[in-house]
């Protein structure tokens, strides 16, 4: 027979699922509670859900940008570097600043660059909204799978502007819509229907397996990204589909 001495076990609480609509109040807050809940398993998750090919789509990120990483003293800032998986690729180029707002990931990502001793990478906690850098401070700004998870889309778009130097050159990596028609319909019934499910059971997160293909479905296709960008100042912009559109690289500079 228990007794009032001992205590109650106490169940720590599911982060709850964000709004995935664009641009939705208290977004912010629910995403970082979201993505310190799958940190543990995001690196695996993310690998097995795309079959390895997001590894792809880094490195032709990286490869777009080399002439960029390339100028004397070259600097990046990997925004939404979550586990530094980008920001680790633009190391082996350029000396990179990998800012996240969600502390667990980016423990996780420390680990993973001591591990590999790559010297000219360093991870920083700020918001993608708030950037914590001076005006005009970097050659070369990515945000890979992060924009859509922002509270002001347009809002972020604008901090990487202002933080990119007078020439610098901005890459947008998220998922969008695939281009090829019977290949989209594939796609589709698996990234809304078995995405979410392997994802759930393999995290234990009810909530992030289908707040990700919901939050893609309200986020913006490549030409109406490409259109925002251009409304907000960047020039030059231009964007590349991958696998198919499941996933597309914009890029844009600062006049």
């Amino acid at each position: 027979m228990p007794t009032s001495a001992e205590p109650a076990e106490i169940e720590t609480p599911r982060a709850a699922m964000p709004s995935p609509e664009l641009n939705a109040d208290g977004k912010t807050r629910a995403v970082r509670a979201m993505f310190a809940e799958i940190a543990p398993s995001y690196d695996r998750l993310n690998h097995l859900l795309s079959i390895n090919v997001d590894k792809l789509w880094r490195r032709f990120t990286v490869g777009k940008l080399k002439d960029a990483l390339a100028r004397p003293n070259a600097l990046a800032l990997d925004l939404c570097c979550g586990t530094a998986d980008l920001t680790l690729e633009l190391e082996k180029r350029a000396r990179v600043v990998g800012c996240d707002f969600c502390h667990p990931m980016l423990v996780i990502g420390n680990e993973k660059i001591a591990a590999k001793q790559a010297r000219r990478a360093a991870l920083a906690e700020g918001d993608a909204l708030h950037l914590p850098f001076a005006d005009g401070s970097f050659d070369v700004v990515t945000i890979a799978f992060g924009l859509r998870n922002l509270e002001r889309v347009e809002g972020g778009l604008a901090e990487i502007l202002r933080v990119l130097k007078p020439g610098g050159r901005a890459a947008v990596l998220e998922f969008s819509r695939p281009v090829v028609p019977v290949f989209r319909q594939a796609f589709e019934f698996y990234f809304y229907n078995i995405l979410p499910r392997i994802g759930s059971l393999v995290s234990g997160s009810g909530g992030a397996y289908h707040y990700l293909p919901a939050s893609v479905r309200a986020f913006p296709d490549q030409k109406s990204l490409a259109e925002m960008m251009r409304k907000i100042g960047y020039a030059n912009v231009r964007y590349h589909n991958l696998t198919g559109g499941i996933a597309a690289l914009h890029l844009g500079e600062r006049k």
